[in-house]
């Protein structure tokens, strides 16, 4: 059985996204097209299904490293921040943006939140590992079809 493990990573968040445009619950605020994804940044995205691929990263990272709440998810997404001539420093992105993706991927029945024990935070249901699968399988057939 194919996984997410053992397909490239970039080819499955794509592939997810496009299924999670598919998904009503899953879409972009009225703000997403100005906002920056975090102080690091200059600009906004470019892309303009930027909200459903991130969805899609937000999705994989938490089958692949469990239960992950938003500050986890803001330091993954941080970057370098350049500050002229002084050194760089290293900052998290964007809060609202993670706090929103999984807001979302909770509505949509894809995660759960995990509140007892030593690990809280959101894990993946059976619902959102079997969509990861069945995108993870049909990147792997796509690619011995090449």
């Amino acid at each position: 059985m194919i996984s997410v493990y053992d397909v490239d990573a970039l080819k499955l968040v794509e592939k997810a996204a496009e299924k999670l445009k598919q998904v009503p619950e899953i879409k972009a605020p009225e703000w997403a097209a100005f906002v920056k994804t975090g102080v690091n940044k200059e600009r906004p995205p470019e892309r303009n299904d930027w909200w459903h691929v991130r969805a899609a990263a937000v999705l994989r990272t938490i089958y692949t490293k469990g239960p992950i709440g938003v500050s986890k998810i803001r330091t993954k997404y941080g970057g370098r921040e350049k500050r002229n001539t002084m050194p760089s420093h290293f900052k998290k992105g964007s809060g609202s943006v993670a706090r929103k993706v999984l807001q979302q991927l909770q509505k949509a029945g894809l995660v759960v939140y995990q509140g007892k024990g030593v690990h809280k935070g959101r894990i993946v249901t059976p619902k959102g590992m079997a969509l990861l699968d069945k995108v993870a399988k049909e990147v792997a057939d796509a690619e011995k079809a090449q």
